[in-house]
């Protein structure tokens, strides 16, 4: 997992609620390796039957090939638990995902795989990917620098800027996991990372209470 502490990023404006498991990483995909999964996000949506991209799908725009935020809509990631979907983010180059809501399961695979997922209010995201996807296509047109299509993310002080924010917005995630994404570890390492402090911490209960020493 890479350290996230600050991202500014070209976001991706996806449409659509409950957007399940199986249609950002279909199952007939999910025995590749990690690192093999970009192809594959979102793939019925992003290629036809010929195997060839839908130029009418937002990932297959130009103007968003090296985007690293998404903006979904409500119960982003329900159905399944498989984790690939988030693989397929990871590889892809998505590093975070902002939703009105998420499915349970994926949102917390996204904390413990590096993905950043922020809840806003629904009303606040949907302005927002109309911004982003009028932006788009002046952009594509050359009429406009590609300015409005980022989105700059403090995970430290938990703020997310944008030209088409009138302020600064606040969003809200647990210290732990802000923690974990900040050090770039999940759970198990960010515990590991503690062990000098663990190790102290039981010499000195055995010396006060050698009697629960084994």
């Amino acid at each position: 997992m890479k350290p996230l502490l600050e991202l500014n990023g070209i976001a991706i404006p996806l449409e659509g609620r409950n957007i399940d498991t199986d249609q950002i990483i279909p199952a007939r995909f999910l025995k590749k390796k990690r690192g093999e999964y970009a192809d594959y996000l979102f793939y019925d949506l992003r290629f036809d039957n010929a195997h060839q991209p839908r130029r009418d799908f937002i990932l297959n725009q130009p103007v968003f090939e090296h985007a690293s935020i998404l903006v979904c809509d409500e119960n982003f990631g329900c159905g399944s638990s498989r984790e690939a979907a988030v693989y397929a983010m990871v590889d892809f180059g998505i590093q975070a995902i902002l939703a009105p809501s998420f499915g349970d399961i994926f949102y917390n695979n996204c904390l413990k795989n590096g993905v950043l997922p922020i809840v806003l209010p629904a009303d606040t995201l949907q302005s927002l990917r109309h911004g982003l996807l009028h932006s788009s296509q002046t952009h594509a047109q050359k009429l406009d620098s590609s300015a409005d299509l980022h989105i700059a993310i403090d995970l430290k002080n938990r703020q997310i800027s944008s030209t088409h924010f009138k302020e600064v917005l606040q969003f809200e995630i647990d210290a732990f996991w802000q923690e974990c994404l900040i050090k770039g570890v999940d759970e198990i390492a960010l515990t590991l990372g503690y062990s000098d402090q663990i190790r102290a911490f039981e010499d000195q209960h055995k010396k006060q209470q050698p009697w629960l020493a084994p």
